[in-house]
């Protein structure tokens, strides 16, 4: 694997080389482009997913749209629990302690599977009822349930995905796990197309073709998009064990669980974890304030998500960089450089996404009318995303200043941030306001919320005075 910039700069941090405001930027915008990619792939995904159940109809796409905030929470744990396991990696590689790194690796990942099954047993538990529970009609929830169970089987194979590519992230590879995100995009699309819709024939070159098919519709979304996090987890896996410079196996170290590190683990990832919870716990909420307003409404909430998801997924891979850029810097004592580091990836973000807010609100319509033919979903849900898209700003704020906490261990405060705002801001004014404007109330509610949200980040960022303090501490620990 040949160093690039990103890697060879990470190099001159962890040595305690000096960087300047250039090249202290470009190693931002260089891990941040693979995992801008990274994190559109996995969207992307879910607007192969829509659009393709989308052409059966409002029924389907409310039945995936009905439980897509129980499936945002069960993957939204997976991914908390790997951060306490990558980001002490990161702090052992900026540290130069490569068998420690390894060491908790094996622990992560041994740990991740059991944790992933113990998800899946209460997914598969509640599936049959939670379509019921959130309100769905009865013509939607059979699909619904089919759906969310065959999501929540999958929960392995998307554990161990995320764990190995977030481990590889930490190290510094932000390249590898974005080409094989958008790998996976090209997979989702083969699969669903043939377990989506039935067999047929198409016009291609002036010849007709058969395109095999098992027409399973909403259930075949599910398939496809299981199969093909199986086949890149399988590839992520194995260029995290045997072809990683600093986290491949080597023989001579056996597995053994220190208790020091998932206690450490442990106290990273469970404030994660609860905001993962209170997060989507608000979003089911949301989506029974939603579900009232009829099907039309669902599904255009559910399409208008997935087409912001595109806005705010450059903010998420800034995010990530970012974590992995400031534990490095922790790792590596860098306390002069940390705290800069995070001002500029928060700000990079800004404006990376008041770019793309500005875009969505131009092509807001264009961006409904790939999910859905139907008229009146395209026009409820363009309207909602122009009132989104001015919230964009604010919202990378909250996303990349929670990746460079994280990055520093901080994960307690941020998370009663995302509590605050969602629960006592968002929540209560979307059911106030969803009576009288409709889905537009509830987005209206959103764009107000994120916008505190932000504001509540950056004075959190401005106005932590212990960074030094945390860095000298973080350093003492891991050398000892």
């Amino acid at each position: 694997m040949r160093k690039d910039k990103s890697a060879k700069l990470l190099e001159w941090l962890r040595e305690g080389q000096e960087l300047s405001m250039r090249q202290q930027l470009l190693l931002i915008v260089h891990l941040s482009i693979p995992a801008i990619f990274a994190q559109i792939s996995s969207i992307i995904m879910e607007y192969i997913d829509a659009s393709m159940v989308g052409c059966l109809g409002a029924n389907a796409s409310a039945s995936i749209g009905l439980v897509a905030s129980s499936t945002w929470l069960l993957g939204g744990l997976t991914s908390a629990y790997n951060t306490g396991f990558s980001v002490q990696i990161a702090h052992r590689i900026g540290a130069g302690d490569g068998k420690g790194a390894r060491r908790i690796m094996k622990q992560g990942l041994i740990t991740a599977l059991l944790y992933s099954l113990i998800l899946l047993s209460v997914g598969a538990g509640i599936s049959r009822e939670l379509p019921r529970w959130l309100g769905g009609d009865s013509s939607i929830c059979r699909e619904a349930f089919h759906y969310f169970l065959v999501y929540s089987l999958a929960l392995p194979i998307m554990q161990m995905n995320l764990a190995a590519g977030a481990m590889l992230q930490s190290s510094g590879n932000m390249r590898l796990p974005s080409i094989l995100h958008v790998l996976m995009c090209f997979l989702d699309i083969l699969f669903n197309l043939v377990l989506i819709f039935p067999s047929r024939n198409v016009l291609w070159m002036g010849h007709q073709m058969c395109i095999p098919g098992m027409g399973l519709g909403v259930l075949g979304a599910a398939l496809g998009t299981a199969l093909a996090q199986l086949v890149i987890m399988i590839c992520m896996m194995y260029f995290l064990l045997f072809r990683s410079p600093a986290l491949h196996l080597r023989k001579e170290e056996k597995l053994q669980f220190y208790r020091k590190d998932i206690r450490k683990a442990i106290g990273i990832s469970v404030p994660v974890a609860v905001e993962q919870f209170i997060m989507s716990g608000a979003q089911i909420m949301s989506t029974r304030i939603v579900a009232p307003l009829g099907m039309i409404a669902i599904a255009a909430n559910s399409f208008s998500i997935t087409a912001e998801s595109l806005c705010y997924m450059p903010g998420y891979g800034i995010g990530s960089a970012a974590t992995t850029l400031i534990g490095q810097s922790v790792g590596a004592g860098r306390h002069d450089l940390t705290k800069r580091l995070g001002w500029i990836a928060t700000c990079f973000g800004m404006l990376v996404m008041a770019v793309s807010g500005a875009c969505m609100y131009l092509l807001a319509p264009w961006m409904i009318s790939i999910l859905s033919p139907d008229e009146a979903i395209r026009q409820l849900g363009a309207s909602v995303l122009r009132i989104e898209a001015f919230a964009e700003p604010m919202y990378a704020a909250s996303i990349v200043a929670s990746g460079v906490f994280r990055g520093a261990g901080d994960t307690l405060i941020p998370s009663c941030l995302n509590f605050c705002s969602m629960w006592l801001v968002r929540l209560p004014l979307a059911a106030f306001l969803a009576p009288k404007f409709g889905l537009r109330g509830v987005w209206i509610a959103m764009c107000i919320e994120l916008c505190i949200r932000g504001v509540l980040f950056l004075l959190r960022l401005a106005f932590s005075k212990n960074w030094d303090q945390t860095d000298k501490r973080h350093r003492g620990k891991l050398l000892t």
